[in-house]
């Protein structure tokens, strides 16, 4: 596929809609340009929350844990962090 874009005032790009539609292009959608030697690459910049939570709940299903075992193991690790972090520093 090859469209001609025109650059408008204050460097505004309209992509055709066909494209628009194709990969799902939405109105405050965010993309990195990439700049290889005069040719420009778009690709979309992902919100890392809902990547990480994904990573997440793989790592969940894997090990096999329900929600709530998942949540009192972070709740324990947190405990421990903070014992060893604030209170093995404490003057005695």
């Amino acid at each position: 596929m090859s469209e001609t874009l025109q650059v408008r005032k204050r460097g505004v790009v309209t992509l055709p809609a066909e494209l628009r539609q194709k990969y799902g292009i939405q109105e405050g959608d965010s993309y990195r340009v990439l700049d290889l030697d005069g040719i420009f690459v778009l690709t979309p910049m992902v919100p890392m929350v809902p990547e990480l939570a994904r990573e997440i709940e793989k790592a969940r299903l894997e090990a096999g844990l329900s929600v709530e075992e998942l949540l009192k193991s972070l709740r324990q690790q947190r405990e421990r962090y903070y014992r060893e972090t604030y209170e093995s520093s404490q003057p005695s």
